[in-house]
């Protein structure tokens, strides 16, 4: 049986050696084994200076008031458990124990120290809060005055914001009543004091679980819905975002650090989640509800329901939905505004519904599930199909509508239930204009894919060409062009595959342009021949056409910028088919020769689908000012920026960016800032091709200008994701590249390169056969070995690093040369430690080192004289190697030769060498000329 106090001694070894997980073992296996009190106080003793060392305060805490227990007069667990405090924040407490340790020891100046140290926190904690309290009050008595001067009550508002934001201040305006006081703001119905009470609640509940959920109780969650209901876009964002902060606190995401303050509370937040899904599910319905709320209402659960990892095994959340609300959902995106009885809707409700269908569909994990999905809507359209009542049938195909721009297939399915096909043929033929408007886009949308088409292909084209000829109405003429125009297009960019004659795609897309440029119709309308163009500018020649019609593109530009955001898609499709920036399958020689010989089709590329068709499109976008208009479209904060538009998004940008001419323009349009969030979010491909965007842009740009403020810290993690060895090597290349650029501006972007785990991966490439990649990266070492974290990656044993260094620097590729020169240069200047280790980590180096001091191009020879120089600055014994070798005489030829303008800074170099030498006393002073 093992003994305590042999295992207490053997956890000291293990303490001392700085390894305190196996002395925590120990002191722990200890104390299960003793009995004998004074021996468990210090092993409790003991055991808090390991929680210490691994800044387990709490813990460290525990065990040290275990000790203090045992023995009152404890003075290092009682100097112990004060250190654990005032890491926790109770400084009250902290500063009783070490007064404690004074009072045994007066004469201990550690113990004197902390006294004073925690005295004057404790004053300037009071002085704080006390002036916080003040500013809290003063900051509510002038905004609920209502005689209060403007500018008093404006800066008031953002003081109070700002306060909300910081956890002292939030905890400051709760304590205070704060939380009543809010509530009188919102009581004003004064929309400015409205908004700054939300925002300040918002900030309040960010993060800290405890106080969102008693700010969601003193509020209620009715209230909350309520002003989330308004018709006020401003408002009713605010709102939106506070429910967004309090959901994020009590499902634990987002959560700030605050030690101590939450560990004993165990809050059940699941019964509050579901309250507040199900007031959402409600607000969905209510005809109280404006667009706008409704909107809102739609982007949290879109945002809140589905899994955001489908590895997690857990949707009861999108199933608790179907069960209680997918009904609800279809009620919305069944409405048809010219209706009597339509819900109040703003342009984007119906899209955003069924953007949340489709999440929903995705997050099923199961077939039975599925058909549960299925059943539900298959009951609620067959109760709304009613020959006898057409406003109810116009709901149902409405409803059908809106599935196919969710889940599709499920859409798809739904279409061929008895009755529908037969009832949108009727509805086409119907003399009311609002039932072949929903028809014929129920028409439009069941026409997506080629594959699924075939039906509507056979039946839809005679439907929509009838009404075509017939109508007299525009907004059906569009619409019913746009059908055809999707079917049309079914052969994608295949030349050899087309649906229509030839030239006919051309005349549907004049027809498009003419509409899209015609201000008289309505906003609405002129979406549809977007729409229509986002199929037709598939072809190659229709493409090149729009570009060249300016006041088209600019039209279509203008639409991306209005509140309507349906339109974004179709603006992305165009786009990526103007820019040719969709993906193209290679066409293998060997295979095609093997398709024509088996009479199976081939594709075929047209002629304008060649490279310098597609350059000068691409110069066309940017000179229509395509940029504002991305930029725009990227701003759009709701769920129709569907992470599939991110990505179309993104592809085009990267074309964009394709010629390094360009990016200056694309920055100074705010490109840089609007390709960061798609780097950050969306599908994998996209965030690729938006952070090889960015990388392209912050290779060659100044970062102040490309990324200003704190966004160029956000450009960092995407660039650093491009160093995956899964991308390509030009992607590699190019990150290295932006780095580099970032690396060189300042130590705190250094350090943000050094927190993204960037270091492994650069030191990786400097290891690289492709010369390129080889120098990009040692560039960008040079640079980054400025920071006091890399030198000690470079003095940690056991490590190669200053030996590839100094290898590189014996390379041929004088790019390389100089970029690894430069990095030693910089190692040797701070580190005297490492100028001894560079004369040991190869026999080469002091041949590496003349060569560089010899070398005809001078950045090289000054880089390679200045790491002689700190040689020789670090030690009498490396500067005798240096004299004792060949470098005495390189070093005497550079210095004697006259002084010359254009490379005096290497002469003063070797010069400066030569003097150290005197200095030491192992040359003589000779004359300069």
């Amino acid at each position: 049986m093992e003994d305590p106090a042999q295992l207490k001694e053997e956890g000291n070894k293990f303490f001392q050696a700085e390894d305190y997980e196996n002395a925590l073992n120990s002191y722990t296996k200890a104390l299960k084994l003793t009995k004998d009190k004074s021996l468990q106080a210090v092993l409790y003793r003991n055991r808090a200076a390991c929680f210490l060392k691994k800044e387990s305060y709490a813990q460290a805490a525990s065990d040290a008031s275990r000790a203090i227990d045992i023995n009152a007069s404890d003075i290092k667990a009682l100097y112990r458990r004060s250190q654990a405090l005032e890491k926790l924040g109770k400084l009250d407490q902290a500063f009783k124990d070490v007064q404690r340790c004074a009072t045994i020891e007066p004469r201990n100046k550690n113990f004197q120290d902390t006294l004073r140290r925690l005295g004057a926190n404790i004053q300037e904690k009071l002085r704080v809060q006390f002036s916080t309290d003040a500013r809290v009050q003063k900051m509510f008595e002038i905004l609920l005055d209502g005689n209060s001067e403007k500018e008093k009550r404006e800066k008031a508002v953002n003081n109070l914001i700002v306060l909300g934001r910081e956890e002292a201040g939030a905890e400051q305006i709760f304590q205070n009543n704060g939380v009543n006081l809010l509530l009188q703001l919102i009581e004003t119905k004064n929309a400015e004091l409205i908004l700054a009470a939300v925002r300040t609640l918002s900030g309040m509940c960010t993060g800290h679980k405890a106080r969102a959920t008693a700010i969601l109780h003193l509020l209620g969650i009715d209230k909350i819905c309520m002003w989330m209901a308004v018709d006020n876009e401003e408002i009713s964002m605010a709102v939106c975002n506070l429910l967004q902060a309090i959901t994020d606190s009590l499902s634990g995401e987002g959560k700030k650090e605050h030690p101590g303050k939450e560990d004993a509370m165990v809050l059940d937040t699941k019964k509050d989640l579901k309250m507040i899904m199900v007031h959402l599910l409600d607000m969905l319905v209510s005809k109280k509800v404006s667009g706008q709320g409704r909107d809102q209402a739609l982007n949290l659960l879109s945002k809140n329901i589905p899994r955001k990892d489908l590895r997690i095994h857990d949707n009861s959340r999108t199933i608790f939905v179907i069960d209680n609300g997918l009904k609800k959902i279809l009620k919305v995106v069944g409405q048809v505004h010219e209706l009597p009885n339509c819900l109040p809707l703003t342009e984007n409700t119906r899209m955003i519904a069924s953007i949340l269908l489709n999440k929903l569909y995705d997050d099923l994990r199961c077939d039975p599930e599925r058909d549960n999905f299925r059943e539900i809507c298959e009951e609620y359209i067959k109760s709304k199909i009613d020959p006898q009542d057409m406003d109810k049938t116009l709901h149902a195909i409405q409803t059908i509508s809106g599935i196919m721009q969710g889940p599709f297939d499920l859409g798809n399915k739904l279409l061929g239930m008895s009755g529908v096909m037969e009832m949108m043929v009727a509805l086409c033929g119907s003399e009311r204009e609002i039932d072949q408007l929903v028809a014929v886009e129920a028409l439009i949308h069941a026409s997506t894919k080629l594959s699924r088409a075939t039906f509507i292909i056979t039946n839809g084209v005679t439907l929509l060409k009838e009404v075509y000829k017939n109508t007299k109405n525009e907004k059906i003429k569009i619409r019913a062009l746009v059908g055809l125009c999707k079917l049309g297009s079914a052969g994608g960019t295949d030349y050899g595959l087309r649906q229509f004659a030839e030239g006919s795609t051309e005349k549907l897309a004049k027809q498009c342009r003419k509409w899209l440029c015609n201000p008289s119709i309505d906003v609405c309308t002129r979406k549809w021949a977007v729409e229509g163009l986002a199929y037709l500018t598939l072809d190659a020649d229709v493409k090149d056409e729009f570009v060249e019609d300016k006041p088209a593109l600019q039209a279509m530009f203008e639409l991306a910028k209005t509140s309507d955001k349906t339109i974004l898609y179709s603006v992305a499709s165009t786009l990526v088919n103007c820019t040719n920036s969709y993906d193209v399958k290679e066409l293998i020689p060997e295979l095609v020769q093997l398709a024509k010989f088996s009479k199976q089709h081939v594709p075929e590329e047209h002629p304008k689908d060649k490279k310098d068709f597609v350059v000068k499109r691409v110069k066309r976008l940017l000179k229509a000012g395509v940029i504002s208009a991305l930029a725009c479209m990227v701003k759009a904060d709701n769920a129709i920026l569907t992470d599939q538009t991110k990505e179309l998004l993104a592809r085009v940008f990267l074309a964009l960016c394709e010629d390094p001419k360009d990016r200056g323009t694309i920055v100074a349009q705010g490109g840089g800032k609007a390709l960061i969030p798609l780097a950050l979010e969306g599908t994998d491909v996209g965030k690729v091709k938006a952070a090889y965007a960015l990388a392209k842009i912050a290779a060659i740009s100044n970062p102040d200008i490309a990324f200003p403020g704190e966004r160029v810290y956000e450009v960092v993690r995407p660039l650093v994701s491009l160093l995956n060895t899964e991308r390509d090597g030009l992607q590699n290349y190019e990150a290295l590249l932006s780095l580099t650029n970032l690396s060189g501006r300042s130590d705190k972007l250094r350090q943000k390169i050094i927190k993204e785990k960037a270091l492994p991966d650069i030191e990786n490439y400097m290891f690289e056969n492709h010369d390129q990649l080889r120098q990009a990266a040692t560039e960008c070492m040079c640079n980054l070995v400025v920071n006091k974290e890399v030198q000690e990656r470079f003095l940690a044993d056991g490590n190669d690093r200053l030996k590839l260094v100094v290898l590189l620097c014996g390379e041929d590729d004088v790019k390389l040369q100089n970029a690894a020169a430069g990095a030693l240069a910089m190692l040797t200047a701070a580190h005297k430690k490492l100028c001894h280790k560079m004369t040991q980590v190869t026999t080469q180096w002091l041949e590496i080192l003349q060569r560089l001091c010899l070398h005809d191009q001078l950045d090289v020879q000054h880089r390679g004289l200045v790491v002689a120089y700190n040689l020789i600055s670090a030690d009498q014994e490396l500067a005798k190697k240096l004299v004792g070798s060949e470098m005495l005489e390189i070093l005497t030829i550079v210095g004697k030769q006259e002084d010359n303008s254009t490379k005096q800074h290497v002469i003063n170099v070797a010069r400066e060498c030569l003097v150290k030498f005197m200095d030491y006393g192992l040359i003589k002073p000779f004359s300069q000329p």
